[in-house]
């Protein structure tokens, strides 16, 4: 497997100093790159900028409504930078199993799915912790899964939230061995039961007290609860070409760049 970095990790720097910062996720030791946004610059000065700095172009995080708005395009600026997949990032609440949207959902993911096939990209979905919630007695993450062949969505597990939600990430893996052939690689520590708020405690400065969090906090790779050594045995076991680290917010009193060196 290969190691690659989310640049929402970085996203700030990435907004000052694209080419630069690009240059130094390269001398920290990534391999590649997953895009979230391209900030204003085009796809083929994107594409020259890794070509000439030596970072494999992964995949790219790309909202359902933007792919919507002009699917041709979004695949073809991803094509021409030279990724290989594309993940829709989140559903809104509306688009989830067990709600009224979700039927479209399903005939718009089909749609994307086949005209990225088309053009050579493969479409993956990033999942959250909400993908867990039960609908008929089934994780709506399983239900998305069932309802859209493989060929047409593949997983990007994101191994915080699977764990986050209360579930083995690496049987999750495992559950999708062979659809699986990128996976999100993300810390945390969360002493305490799920906060009612998650999403509006990211981050959110957390007070840390003789080395004791005494809430939930995004940590870099290694430096949290996840069992990494079993989750990356199972990316191996499942295909997994791609291991992505990716940090919602920095932790440890660290800048997002030092938690991506970290």
């Amino acid at each position: 497997m290969k190691v690659g970095l989310q640049l929402y990790t970085v996203r700030d720097d990435m907004a000052k100093d694209f080419k630069g910062t690009l240059q130094r996720v390269k001398n920290m030791g990534y391999e590649g790159v997953e895009f979230a946004g391209l900030f204003g610059y085009a796809a083929s000065e994107v594409k020259s900028m890794l070509q000439e700095i030596g970072l494999q172009p992964v995949s790219a995080h790309v909202s359902i409504d933007e792919l919507l708005a002009d699917i041709d395009k979004v695949i073809e600026d991803y094509k021409t930078i030279g990724c290989r997949y594309i993940a829709i990032p989140w559903l809104g609440e509306e688009r989830r199993p067990g709600n009224a949207g979700f039927e479209q959902t399903i005939k718009d993911i089909f749609e994307i799915g086949e005209k990225a096939n088309k053009r050579g990209l493969k479409l993956l979905y990033h999942n959250h912790d909400f993908e867990f919630a039960e609908v008929d007695g089934e994780y709506a993450l399983d239900i998305l899964y069932k309802k859209i062949p493989a060929h047409l969505l593949e997983t990007e597990l994101d191994t915080c939230w699977v764990n986050v939600a209360g579930q083995d990430p690496a049987m999750y893996i495992r559950k999708y061995s062979g659809r699986a052939p990128v996976i999100h690689l993300k810390d945390f520590v969360m002493p305490g039961k799920k906060p009612d708020k998650m999403y509006e405690l990211i981050g959110a400065a957390q007070a840390e007290q003789n080395g004791q969090v005494d809430a939930f906090e995004f940590r870099p790779v290694g430096h949290g609860y996840q069992n990494f050594p079993a989750i990356l045995e199972a990316a191996v076991g499942a295909g997994t070409e791609w291991v992505i680290v990716e940090l919602d917010r920095s932790g440890m009193n660290k800048s997002p760049m030092e938690c991506a060196e970290m």
